[in-house]
């Protein structure tokens, strides 16, 4: 399914380009300051790929600064996060794959940290 559906966050936005059984595909924009929760999924992969700014990545405890043109492979069970500490957005595209995914995916989030108190 095609969709132009987007959702706003705390941190910035989403949307949902392309949902199939098998696979999503999602562009996120996280605004200066803004970090995603750290967490984990227990039916899904993530691989991110960034178009625009730095994004502060968090890989199971280990930070690295990613920027234009570079992925990120996240297993399955691997603890993540995103933060974008500089003064422009930071654009990303999101490529998910595994047996579940419900439309805006937040029912296998397994949030760690969240500077949002989201459950």
């Amino acid at each position: 399914m095609i969709s132009t559906e987007s959702e706003m966050r705390p941190w910035g936005r989403f949307f949902v380009l392309h949902d199939e059984s098998t696979y999503k595909l999602k562009p996120l924009e996280v605004d200066p300051g803004g970090r995603l929760s750290y967490q984990y999924h227990h039916k899904r992969s993530e691989a991110w790929i960034i178009l625009e700014g730095v994004g502060s990545i968090t890989l199971d405890g280990a930070i690295k600064d990613y920027s234009k043109g570079e992925t990120v492979l996240i297993p399955q069970g691997v603890k993540n996060c995103i933060e974008n500490k500089g003064l422009e957005k930071v654009v990303f595209i999101e490529v998910q794959t595994g047996s579940y995914f419900s439309f805006f995916g937040e029912d296998d989030i397994v949030r760690i940290e969240d500077d949002y108190n989201r459950a």
